[in-house]
């Protein structure tokens, strides 16, 4: 039998997956790693990270090791589901299967369909939003049988997201995920640029430094820097001026990258 973590363990491990959460969102590591040491906060049997893409109106999974069936629900069919209004309210915290009344779990197909099945009887829903408000993406944990969490673990996972929504904003999707979500709606992306590019590119259209983008983005100005190099060796100009000109030629500009005010999902 494992040993009890004491609430001086579980802290421990908390200021890991700070780091490992930082580490991310400078963009050297992948959200793997903040998956990872989240397992040695709370003990788990299935667990996902993923992001909010508002241009397709649908989660991508950024780490996870949910069964298939259960990350695609999570990816196309968690946020029409009852569970996710009550996520996405006002009090913006994190909820604990335990804690959702009987009638809401009996309302969801998430819980009825996907997590039931699989022996899911505790674990946590957490959305994450960015300092302007903006959603930006899900930590999702859950735990077969009748392990109960302990009360400091399910504190410290709240403490947590802000420091999860600043990586999970950061990190770019697996390619081979991205792929799988097939393209977004309407025209094909231009110049073949990640989404995340696009946004970038927007921004150059202002006239702005890395620094002022970062600050807009969530990221860092490493991060930005690498997504301009990118931007200009995918669309074959010598600089961010004609990067700028190439987007307004092409209808790109700042709406792209309007904060999402949370009135819909």
């Amino acid at each position: 039998m494992a040993a009890r973590r004491d609430t001086t363990d579980i802290l421990d491990s908390a200021l890991r997956v700070r780091e490992a959460a930082r580490s991310a969102t400078a963009g050297e590591a992948g959200a793997d790693t903040v998956l990872a040491a989240l397992a040695d906060v709370v003990e788990h049997d299935h667990a996902s990270l993923s992001r909010w893409d508002p241009r397709r109106r649908r989660h991508t999974t950024l780490a996870g090791s949910y069964p298939e069936d259960a990350t695609a629900y999570i990816e196309t069919r968690l946020h029409r589901d009852p569970v996710f209004t009550v996520l996405r309210g006002p009090a913006r915290g994190g909820l604990w299967l335990g804690d959702v009344p009987e009638e809401l779990l009996a309302a969801s197909p998430g819980f009825q369909d996907v997590l039931a099945p699989l022996g899911i009887e505790d674990g946590v829903a957490q959305c994450l939003f960015a300092a302007d408000g903006r959603y930006v993406g899900m930590l999702n944990i859950s735990v077969r049988g009748r392990r109960r969490t302990p009360d400091p673990a399910r504190a410290v996972v709240t403490l947590l997201t802000e420091s999860l929504a600043a990586a999970v904003a950061s990190c770019e999707a697996p390619p081979d995920q991205e792929a799988a979500a097939g393209p977004a709606p309407g025209p094909e992306r231009p110049g073949g640029l990640s989404p995340r590019e696009l946004e970038v590119l927007a921004e150059l259209t202002a006239g702005r430094t890395n620094r002022q983008i970062a600050e807009r983005l969530y990221v860092t100005p490493r991060t930005v820097g690498t997504h301009v190099e990118h931007i200009l060796a995918k669309l074959d100009v010598p600089n961010r001026a004609a990067a700028a000109a190439r987007a307004a030629a092409w209808g790109i500009a700042l709406p792209l990258t309007a904060p999402d005010t949370g009135s819909g999902y």
